[in-house]
């Protein structure tokens, strides 16, 4: 992915994810570095929160939808809970409030655990918002991948219909 083609391939998106484990392994060392100093209470609660409001009810919305189209409301708080920005200002307000402690390790441990454990990332409006390929992009991704595609002097129609929503 570049600034100009806002996709990955198999492989730049695996790299992706194991930037993220490894995050996901340092903030799990001092997790259990730091265990017996750890508010179980408020761990729970803060990985816990942020599914409760991102993600369980557009999943419920989801699925119980005939037509798999669910409001844009629910991406977007699927997309602020689940944003690094949005959690790292939850543990700046956390503790500036009652001190930083080693409970907010939550924060990371879940974010980065969705994206490396389960390839999780944000979600554009333009995908159903439980993973499903979309046709249009199986298609580009099948040319980006031949090695015809390296010679291809601009976009098909088919990665602009993609690209564009």
């Amino acid at each position: 992915m570049d600034a100009a083609n806002l996709f990955d391939s198999k492989t730049t998106y695996r790299l992706i994810r194991l930037e993220y484990l490894a995050a996901l392994a340092l903030s799990m060392y001092l997790f259990v570095d730091h265990i017996g100093e750890i508010n179980w209470f408020v761990f729970a609660g803060l990985f816990l929160y942020i599914d409760l409001i991102g993600y369980i009810p557009g999943a419920i919305a989801f699925h119980r939808s005939t037509t798999k189209q669910i409001s844009k409301v629910y991406y977007v708080l699927y997309n602020t809970m689940h944003s690094l920005v949005t959690q790292a200002a939850v543990a700046l307000v956390w503790s500036l409030a009652f001190g930083p402690e080693w409970a907010l390790l939550a924060l990371p441990i879940h974010l980065c655990g969705d994206r490396a454990l389960f390839g999780n990332f944000l979600k554009p409006f333009s995908v159903t918002f439980e993973p499903v390929v979309h046709p249009a992009f199986a298609q580009l991704r099948e040319k980006v991948e031949s090695p015809a595609s390296a010679s291809a002097p601009a976009p098909s129609a088919v990665a602009e219909q993609v690209l564009t929503g």
